[in-house]
Formats: structure tokens, sequence, C-alpha cells
């Protein structure tokens, strides 16, 4: 049983069989044998479904399992010295995490000339998010290794499909099915989509969970008879569409679920919990994208005592969710932005303004130079010392980009929780001193 987030404000929980997993297992072997040479590095955390083939896929085969150091998964530096050290053969990452190993660290890849590092590396498998066709140039620029960009919800024991990147095609699809997995692409009658025309995406055959534990009524809502009569399809909410040679591409989601970072997020449980709080009387989520910070998640809010309840509703949202669902920033609005028949205008949201609290000056060098980097990272002139790394818009991906070059600034070996526990200015200036 694996959870997975919810719009009803709790977990759901997904009852996946033996059967279904070691088919999963074994299609992984006859699509990519692994030998008792082979070395695959467990990175994901254990709540993540991806960890599942991570750990038991080689101890099937016979090959070898490296364990990350909690947190190591976020490290490029760390992950670089894992694989180099231990030989990894294979790896997976999560897009936007693949991206920060690639672009902070050149150094440690197989350069003209150099096999010093990540040599042994022969595939890399990415899943969670939309994979981009410049992260499989990159990839194919440095390592000179194939991407296998694979597909699934936890509802169907972790991935249902798969694609072999090629450098240039875009976009770069999710692909074809599995061994003994039907996938359909249905319009809102549930009739098949023509090729090229956008529908809901339908799972079917032997992964397909039992359901949630002891939620029928869900349970029904999401796995659904097949109209063609074939036992039961999962409705994903994810939008597709064919391709004339018979794969897969991925347009989006069909409700205001969310990826960040590899972990599903649904807005409406993040804003329930928001509601909770005395002073909130409406609550709307968005997934922002900022060219410098990334994606974050921004609360906008309104309450019944006027704006500056922002700060309260955070902390009470960090006491009941998980770490990566509580939003960066709280957005105070007298009123929520409505369209003309009265429903909610989303695009008329306010764009966040990142560290706009009041302004206290760095005072000793080494607050200079943290300041300095933290500024060139996010974007902004004026870091204040009392103001939060993750208040200017930083996040766990660009939170190793600042590790990492704080470390080569002074000779340091920061951790990322050095940084979740003193996100400031002085904070760090002091971990450093």
């Amino acid at each position: 049983m694996l959870f997975t987030s919810g719009s009803t404000g709790r977990p759901k929980g997904v009852a996946i069989s033996h059967r279904s997993i070691v088919n999963r297992l074994q299609w992984m072997q006859g699509r990519y044998p692994l030998t008792g040479d082979d070395v695959v590095l467990q990175k994901t955390p254990a709540t993540f479904d991806v960890s599942v083939w991570e750990l038991f896929w080689p101890l099937l085969t016979g090959a070898t399992v490296v364990l990350a150091t909690p947190d190591g998964h976020r490290d490029p530096r760390y992950l670089s010295r894992t694989i180099d050290e231990h030989h990894v053969t294979t790896v997976h990452f999560v897009p936007s995490m693949l991206d920060v190993f690639l672009a902070e660290w050149p150094d440690v890849f197989v350069a003209e000339g150099d096999v010093s590092r990540c040599a042994d590396v022969r595939q890399i498998f990415t899943s969670g998010e939309a994979l981009t066709a410049a992260s499989v140039s990159r990839v194919a620029e440095t390592l000179g290794v194939p991407v296998h960009n694979l597909y699934g919800p936890t509802e169907a024991a972790v991935d249902v499909t798969v694609h072999e990147t090629v450098p240039g095609e875009t976009p770069v699809p999710i692909g074809t099915p599995v061994w003994n997995t039907s996938v359909r692409v249905l319009d809102g009658h549930l009739r098949p989509a023509p090729i090229g025309v956008e529908g809901e995406l339908y799972l079917g055959g032997v992964q397909l969970a039992r359901g949630y534990y002891g939620a029928a009524r869900l349970t029904a809502e999401r796995f659904v008879a097949d109209p063609a009569g074939d036992g039961r399809l999962y409705r994903t909410g994810d939008l597709v569409r064919w391709r004339a040679d018979g794969a897969l591409e991925y347009v989006g989601r069909s409700d205001f679920q969310v990826k960040l970072r590899g972990q599903r997020i649904e807005l409406g449980e993040i804003e329930a919990v928001l509601l909770e709080h005395e002073t909130v009387t409406q609550a709307v989520v968005v997934l922002h994208r900022d060219d410098t910070a990334g994606e974050h998640l921004v609360a906008y809010l309104v309450g019944d005592s006027g704006t500056g309840h922002g700060d309260a509703a955070l902390a009470h949202a960090e006491s009941r969710l998980p770490r990566h669902m509580v939003p960066t920033l709280a957005v105070s609005l007298d009123a929520m932005p409505v369209t003309a028949n009265g429903k909610l205008d989303r695009n008329a949201l306010p764009e966040p303004e990142f560290g706009s609290a009041e302004h206290v000056a760095p005072a000793s060098g080494t607050e200079h130079l943290v300041a300095g980097v933290i500024a060139e990272l996010v974007g902004h002139d004026r870091i204040g010392a009392t103001t939060s790394f993750f208040d200017l818009g930083g996040n766990s991906l660009t939170a190793t980009r600042l590790l990492a070059r704080l470390d080569d600034h002074f000779g340091t070996r920061l951790q990322v929780r050095d940084l979740f526990d003193n996100p400031t200015v002085t904070g760090l200036a002091r971990i450093i001193d």
C-alpha cells in the first residue's frame, strides 16, 4: 500500500497486488536486463512509488543496490560522488532534478578525454514530471547514455508506458504500454479519440490497483467499467493524444492536480487546510512558474480581518501538511478576482512579489557573501539578513544550487538540512562561521 494525496484532506491508500508489481518488475528486466555486474542507485524516498522498482528490481536479478543517504537525492554533488564511487550503472531522476544535476556540475560528467566521473552509468530513467527535449540533449552531450522516459500513476503499479528518447525530439512522448497493460484515450463520451486529438487517458490490465483502501466510493469514481467490456479502467485525469507512430504525448491535467518536483499534489487539499484557519474565508493555491526560482506553490487568501493574516495561515498549513505541500508565499487579497459569470478568474490573480518584507541589511562579511550568492540565484538586488530563502522563491532544487555555491565560496560541506533549519542569511552565516 502506497499513499497519494487527495482532495478530501486525507491521503488515499492505494492497494497494489503482488501480481501487479511483479508484472512491472519482470517487464523492466525483460526490456532493460540487469546482470550481476550492474549497480542500481536507490535514492527515491520510500513513500514515493519509484522506490519500489529501485529496490526490488536489482534484488530480483542479482545486481547490486546502493542506498543513498536521507536527502541525498537532492544533492547533486553527493550524487555524483556516490555514482562514481560505487560504479553505478542505472539511475532514476525526476526531470527537474536531472536538470539541476546537469546544470550545476558539468565537471562530474564524462568530458572529452576524461572518463573519471560517472563513467559506468549506462542508462538513465526519468518519470514523475514532463521530460523536456533540452534535458535529453544535455544527457546526450555529457554522459552519452540513453534516457528512458517512464509514465505512470501510483494507482497502476508505478509505470505503464515508456519511450526511448531521441535528442531533438519535441515534445518528448510518454510512449507505449508495458507488458499486459492497455491504454485508452477517450473523449467525454468515452469514445476513442482519433490520432492527434486530445482525450483523457484510461488505463487497464494487470497492473491496476485493487482500489483505495477503505474508500469504496472514491474507488468507484476512479476505477470504472471498461466501455468495451474488458474489466476495469482507471481514470488518470491526464490529458494525452496519440501520435501517428503509436506513441502517446502528454498534454496536461483535466483537474487542478499538479506535479511539483515529482510529487503529485491536489491543490484542493492545501486549500482545505488553509480554510481551517480562523482568519481565512477564501483560499486559492496555484503552481507558480518563475524563470529564476523554478516552480513553487503560492496561496491567495481572503480573510474576514482584511490583509496581513498570511503568515499565520501558512504556519497552520506547515503544522498539518508535508513540507512539499506548504506554499512558499501567501498573498492577501481584499477579494478574489472573478469572471463575468462570477466564477474565480485564476488568470487575473496578481503576480506574487517575493522578498517584500522589511529589509534588514547584512552585517558581517559572511552575511554579505551569503546574501550575494542568494541574490544571484533568486534574481533580487537587495537580500535582507532576516528574510527566509524560501520566502524569496527558493525551493528544494534551488536550495541544492545555493549550498553548492556556498561550499565553493567557503570550503564548507553544508547539508540540505542546514538550510531548512536556518533559511535566512543570518542563520546560514552563523552555521558557516
